[in-house]
């Protein structure tokens, strides 16, 4: 969301220019070109005025738990399937809110209760950081903040520039294999390093598709920026100075930059593919600080009728584990790219009328190396609901596993079952009332040969039950007493 905003602020301001801006106006839109690549995002702006004059804007970002159409997921052929597509329009005019938008956004969900509340909670979060900005301003006694954002800017722009001269100048390329629906998708990247900038370029990657897994340029270019991020001053603050040193290409049509009509709901199954894809380009240039894939997020979407008689419409988010670094382990179930917390088991089974039977980490999940990748794990949950209820899965890493580095072993490949028969990644099912769907998450990608992993780090994992004593054997040549 913080690599889409700046865009969406751009087309914000093409279309609402300062001139046009009144104290209590609130803005919005879900248009995946100018959001966040998919509807289910809603986009939420407030321009600040101290007195008449207008010195920020606040932004806020909510996933909604529906947006109408056939449902969160990737079977759309067309962006008209996927639901209610709101073009950057007021959604408060001076501080009045426009029922009739409400009424129509109400009109199209399928809980509409949620819905208006999530974005009537975005109108309330810009609210209070509009008040927190001109309560700064105040102790500051500040009528203007363009001073301070040029410092931070330029602050920010050098520090990327003096990391980025760390990495080795050339052009490195990339190419990557990894599934689609109906066909693989060969996703590509040339990263040119010169001196103190960077330029990626997507050439070479597949067309879009008629599945809903395109990907729009916002999301392709704010994937890309993060790869980067983590690459050269991750605990800097975002913000354009250290983005400026960076630019961002993919050729019009492709599945990384996908046209309107192309369906975009499941956008994150091939997006979250560009840090690998550029991780794996600069390998060679800067082991030190790249990392193995991940087993990346998987998101499952819950949609039917609750115990109490209202609608469901909720999605579940699970976590494989992160990839290995040349100095560290990957960590266990963590997501990524994307950052999110889980939803804790209570309150998951009281709005879903669902139960989760199980969540635990699987040994031997995590790829084998040097450094190990971070273990992934296992969901079980159950239908209990007294209603069928649909799930759609938008999952990948189902046919090309999390990669090794390095030397590193490949992570395990992601399954889901449905009362034990393995059922389609990126498709949907009906669980009738009893029925168990399993989520089998993947660990990440092990970082260098693992033969080189001390000993006594592998006698740990085996002790902690992150490595069988068969998996210490059979992966690391380690034998273990017992």
């Amino acid at each position: 969301f913080i690599g889409t905003a700046p865009l969406t602020m751009a087309h914000t301001m093409a279309k609402f220019p300062p001139e046009s801006l009144k104290p209590g106006d609130v803005l919005a839109t879900n248009d995946p070109w100018m959001g966040t690549g998919h509807m289910y995002d809603i986009t939420v702006m407030r321009p600040v005025f101290q007195g008449e004059k207008l010195v920020a804007y606040t932004m806020s970002i909510t996933h909604l738990p529906d947006i109408g159409g056939a449902g969160f997921g990737t079977t759309a052929t067309e962006i008209y399937h996927e639901g209610l597509r709101l073009p950057l329009c007021k959604l408060l005019r001076e501080g009045e809110v426009d029922q009739y938008l409400l009424e129509l956004i109400a009109a199209n969900v399928r809980v509409p209760e949620q819905v208006i509340g999530d974005v009537m909670a975005n109108v309330a979060c810009n609210e209070v950081g509009g008040r927190q900005v001109l309560e700064f301003m105040d102790e500051y006694d500040l009528d203007d903040l363009s001073e301070i954002s040029a410092a931070i800017r330029g602050q920010s722009e050098r520090m990327t520039r003096e990391a980025i001269v760390n990495i080795k100048d050339g052009i490195y390329r990339n190419s990557i294999r990894i599934e689609g629906i109906d066909a693989p998708i060969t996703l590509a990247c040339r990263v040119d390093v010169e001196g103190d900038s960077v330029r990626i370029d997507m050439e070479g990657t597949d067309a879009a598709v008629r599945r809903g897994i395109n990907v729009p340029y916002c999301y392709t270019n704010a994937m890309s920026l993060y790869s980067m991020k983590c690459l050269t001053v991750p605990s800097l603050p975002n913000n354009e100075g250290s983005t400026k040193p960076i630019s961002v290409a993919a050729p019009k049509g492709c599945i990384l930059n996908a046209q309107p009509p192309s369906p975009t709901g499941g956008r994150h199954i091939i997006g979250h593919f560009v840090s690998p894809l550029i991780f794996g380009a600069l390998a060679e240039a800067a082991p030190e600080i790249v990392q193995a894939d991940t087993g990346m997020i998987d998101l499952m979407n819950f949609v039917g009728t609750h115990k109490n008689g209202r609608g469901v419409s909720t999605i579940y988010f699970a976590a494989g584990g992160f990839g290995a670094c040349a100095d560290h382990d990957g960590p266990p179930t963590l997501p990524g790219p994307s950052n999110m917390a889980v939803v804790p088991t209570e309150v998951w089974e009281g709005v879903t009328s669902t139960l989760i039977e199980k969540r635990e980490l699987l040994a031997d999940s995590g790829g084998a190396g040097k450094a190990r990748g971070g273990l992934g794990q296992e969901i079980v949950i159950r239908n209990d609901s007294g209603h069928p209820m649909t799930i759609f899965s938008m999952a990948n890493r189902s046919e090309f596993p999390p990669l090794g580095l390095l030397g590193g072993e490949n992570g395990p490949l992601r399954e889901h079952r449905v009362n034990g028969a393995v059922i389609h990644p990126k498709g949907q099912q009906t669980l009738a009332p009893g029925d168990r769907v399993t989520m089998h998450e993947p660990g990440g990608g092990g970082f260098g040969p693992a033969k080189e992993r001390p000993r006594e780090k592998v006698l740990a994992d085996v002790k902690n039950g992150f490595v069988s004593p068969e998996g210490a054997w059979r992966d690391y040549g380690v034998k273990v007493a017992g």
